[in-house]
């Protein structure tokens, strides 16, 4: 049984569920009976691009934590008879839902028969208004507290927002997204040195060399040569020994300088391509009515 201590709770941050922990909606307002001034029915949307609320009774209904417990199941709920969220459910719309409900009439309950139903603009429980008959009425209280709207059917209290996870907002909700800025920071990428370390490679160069042979050379004998051809015995051993010459490589070698080595830098521009997830928020109508679905537009 829900108690009208428990119409705040409901009404901030609120949502019904069916049986078996179906989800259904959020609580959006809740309906009093004006002759005990406890809950008697609360609205939910079920539907998309809807504008108007479909009531789901209390009577068998029960509270645990935010979430209002109820033995009905979605599609029930969804199929209920149409009542337009203006703060007045008529005899009529009264006897469809309990028809539909299969709730019978009850004497000092949810008053089924009699006038018109009023709503009031607060949480505490307090009807506001006159109503006429001999029965009562029920009354709905939205998620503000504090003054009573009039009972007149012509007068309705202004609309306001209604957040199921906080408080009592505007008209509209705000859609952010999360952007990427990507920038640039300089780092340590590595190191580079110079090493200088010998090596010995083999080098083979051909050069030119010259070397002396022994030639017998025989010449007559003339007036020219005669004097040292008839110097000595006439008769004798003798040697006659020349000396031979020859070249041959000679091998030097001398440290010469042959370049300066040096290290620099360059820079060298590659392109890196980041790639990271990124939220958005994204807002879409629910209801039955409509004309537009998902709001794509992105925020400057």
């Amino acid at each position: 049984m829900i108690t009208t201590e428990q119409i705040d709770i409901i009404l901030n941050k609120g949502t019904v569920e069916g049986p078996n922990g179906e989800k259904i909606g959020s609580a959006s307002e809740v309906y009093l009976d004006d002759e005990t001034g406890q809950p008697a029915w609360v609205t939910t949307k079920t539907g998309l691009f809807g504008s108007s609320e479909t009531f789901v009774p209390l009577a068998e209904a029960t509270l645990e934590g935010s979430v209002v417990h109820v033995p009905y199941s979605k599609s029930m709920i969804k199929d209920a008879p149409r009542v337009d969220e203006d703060g007045h459910i008529s005899e009529q719309e009264q006897d469809e839902l309990y028809s539909y409900y299969s709730i019978g009439t009850s004497s000092g309950g949810t008053g089924r028969s009699g006038t018109d139903t009023s709503r009031t603009a607060g949480t505490s429980g307090t009807t506001s208004g006159t109503t006429s008959g001999t029965t009562s009425g029920t009354t709905t209280t939205s998620g503000t507290s504090g003054n009573f709207a009039d009972s007149n059917p012509g007068q309705h209290a202004p609309k306001v927002g209604h957040d199921t996870s906080g408080p009592t907002t505007d008209d509209a909700m705000t859609r952010s997204e999360e952007q990427l800025h990507v920038g640039k920071q300089s780092r340590e990428s590595g190191r580079a040195r110079l090493r200088k370390y010998v090596t010995t490679e083999n080098v083979t160069k051909t050069v030119p060399v010259s070397h002396e042979e022994a030639r017998i050379q025989r010449e007559p004998i003339t007036d020219a040569n005669r004097d040292a051809a008839m110097d000595g015995p006439a008769i004798s051993e003798e040697e006659h020994e020349v000396t031979l010459h020859a070249e041959e490589p000679v091998v030097d070698k001398k440290t010469v300088p042959v370049e300066r080595v040096r290290l620099d830098t360059e820079t060298v521009t590659d392109e890196a391509t980041v790639s990271e997830d990124v939220s958005k928020e994204e807002i879409e109508m629910e209801g039955e009515g409509g004309s537009s679905g998902k709001d794509r537009r992105r925020r400057s």
